[in-house]
C-alpha cells in the first residue's frame, strides 16, 4: 500500500505565491520521477511538473520560470513552489508518483487525492 498526502491548495490573489508538498507513504522499493498535474473542470489533466530521481525536472510552457519543483528524497517528498500565480493556474492539483514495488519490482504509478489552488484577480 502507498498512498500520497498532498497539502498546500487555498486562495491567493494574482501574483501571490503558494507551496504544494505532497508526501509519499507505505511499502515500496524506490520512488522514480515525482510530479504534479493540474485538472480544471471541462478540461483535461495536464503536466505541470515532473522531476526525476536524479532531479532532473521538466515544465509545462504555461508554468515554466514561475514554478519549481524540488524533491527531498530523505522525506519521499515532492515540492511545488508557485509564484505569480495567475486565475488560470485556478485547478485542482494533483501529486504523482512514479515507484517500484518491493516484491516483484513492478512500476506503479500512484496519484494524490488532489488540492485545490484558487487564484483571484
Amino acid at each position: 500500500q502507498v498512498q500520497l498526502a498532498e497539502s498546500g491548495g487555498g486562495l491567493v490573489q494574482a501574483g501571490g505565491s503558494l507551496r504544494l508538498s505532497c508526501a509519499a507513504s507505505g511499502s515500496f522499493f524506490s520512488i522514480n520521477a515525482m510530479g504534479w498535474y493540474r485538472q480544471a473542470p471541462g478540461k483535461q489533466r495536464e503536466l505541470v511538473a515532473r522531476i526525476t530521481s536524479g532531479a532532473s525536472t521538466h515544465y509545462a510552457d504555461s508554468v515554466k520560470g514561475r514554478f519549481t519543483i524540488s524533491r527531498d528524497n530523505a522525506k519521499n517528498t515532492v515540492y511545488l513552489q508557485m509564484n505569480s500565480l495567475k486565475p488560470e493556474d485556478t485547478a485542482g492539483y494533483y501529486c504523482n508518483t512514479d515507484l517500484v514495488t518491493i516484491a516483484t519490482r513492478r512500476n506503479l504509478k500512484v496519484w494524490g487525492q488532489g488540492t485545490l489552488v484558487t487564484v483571484s484577480s
